[in-house]
């Protein structure tokens, strides 16, 4: 493609990216033109990677170099699923807890209840700090912000050996009553900063300082143990997008519909648990404006799972308390209802003849049998191009070829001949089975 000479009176872009867990996705605006979009395969080992193939996507169809791009950029908005997917998978650092003493066990008692308290099956959940992780240190501040019992700074050493040699990469810490004063907290924090600076290091008081011991103890670990791969994948992230000339900071989706710099973003790390969609409720919000509607509900199906929002009187619902991965986040978040229905899900029949979908989904590798890349699992997407529903010959504008046979293969093996369904009734079957939870998801809003 001919380049385009770059214009110094250029308006500049503006570009948006959603690294999801199936597809990553990108808006670009040049100054007051309208909104393009590009579409390119998730990269899950190394997600910056899809970020950098999309740019040289949207340069490519601009007319001028990636590097050209990146100087015109004005502002580069980005939300992902890594902080969250981190923690649903159990993929975090291992972790070390400081507490006061006699609060040790709080992260295996929690409130004292099960979420789901009637179902007398419901394993317990298992802590993201071990037992033998969490440490308790004499110090002590009242109910009134008062100090009782100063911080034993010789038995810090020695837990903080303790906790090195065992191998941990991040530190959370949270004391009774640090929301009143965290002095007690910012002089262990100092000390581990000046001892071992490369630990990620988590301050309840910085995290979340208010009120409510377990909720601050459950959002401070949270952010331990997912803070040291997001700021890893966020460092590459800067890295990969600096060298093609980036001259401003890269802001990143928080989970309550906001923006933060990297830097900033690397610290809270617990706040970019669900960012990415929370950036989608945003767009409704501004999309309602445009057409003067206020009281909206927000759809958003991706690959891996749909997501459901209310809006009303142009702002969308927000909880200072949600349950992920069966830990507490007490940050405040926009309230989102997550279905397991993407255009992943895989569709499977247990040993009842019952068809479910979800909330496994095949992911961008392999992705969907009709991708061609070794999946065989019948999913949501497989289903629709059974049914038509999508253009094989012109899928992401012709970049992709999908394999109409292979879905069909899916679906038979999994769903149409378990059941004793033709191929065509099993796609059906598999729509229906999403199409009514989605309508219960938002029927339950």
């Amino acid at each position: 493609m001919k380049k385009r000479a770059r214009d110094s009176k250029s308006p500049g872009f503006s570009i948006g990216i959603d690294v999801g867990g199936t597809f990553t996705d990108f808006v670009v605006v040049e100054g007051i033109s309208s909104p393009r979009y590009f579409k390119t395969a998730s990269t899950p080992n190394s997600p910056s990677e899809a970020v950098v193939d999309g740019i040289h996507q949207i340069s490519d169809a601009y007319g001028i170099s990636a590097a050209e791009l990146m100087i015109q950029t004005r502002l580069f908005i980005h939300g992902t699923t890594v902080a969250t997917n981190t923690l649903l998978e159990r993929k975090g650092a291992r972790v070390g807890l400081i507490t006061t003493e006699g609060f040790k066990d709080l992260l295996s008692i929690r409130e004292g209840l099960k979420e789901d308290r009637y179902n007398l099956r419901m394993a317990p959940i298992e802590p993201l700090i071990p037992r033998p992780l969490r440490k308790t240190l004499e110090e002590r501040i009242r109910a009134d912000g008062t100090v009782e019992t100063p911080v034993d700074t010789v038995a810090l050493n020695k837990l903080l050996d303790e906790l090195v040699n065992s191998g941990v990469e991040a530190i959370a810490v949270c004391f009774i009553f640090s929301y009143l004063n965290p002095n007690h907290e910012r002089i262990v924090g100092e000390k581990i900063r000046n001892r071992y600076p490369n630990l990620f290091l988590s301050l309840s008081s910085d995290i979340l300082p208010q009120i409510k011991e377990y909720d601050r103890l459950s959002t401070t670990s949270v952010n331990a143990y997912v803070g040291p791969v997001y700021a890893r994948y966020l460092r590459r992230m800067q890295d990969r997008v600096s060298v093609l000339g980036l001259p401003n900071d890269i802001l990143t989706m928080t989970s309550n519909g906001g923006v933060t710099p990297l830097e900033d973003a690397a610290r809270q790390a617990v706040q970019a648990i669900l960012s990415g969609p929370a950036g989608g409720v945003s767009g409704a919000v501004a999309y309602g404006k445009l057409i003067g509607q206020s009281d909206l509900i927000g759809f958003d199906m991706g690959g891996t799972s749909t997501d459901i929002s209310v809006i009303e009187s142009g702002d969308p619902h927000v909880s200072g308390e949600h349950i992920e991965g069966g830990w507490k986040i007490a940050v405040p978040m926009i309230d989102l209802h997550t279905l397991g229905a993407g255009g992943g899900s895989i569709a499977q029949v247990d040993d009842g003849t019952t068809l479910h979908v979800g909330p496994q989904s095949a992911g961008a590798d392999p992705g969907p049998a009709c991708y061609g890349r070794g999946g065989d699992q019948a999913t949501v997407t497989d289903a629709n191009v059974v049914l038509g529903y999508l253009n094989h010959g012109n899928f992401l504008g012709g970049r992709t070829t999908l394999y109409p046979d292979r879905s069909e293969k899916a679906v038979k093996k999994h769903v149409a001949d378990p059941l004793k369904l033709s191929v065509v009734e099993a796609a059906r079957g598999i729509l229906d089975v999403v199409t009514t939870a989605m309508a219960e998801g938002i029927r339950l809003l």
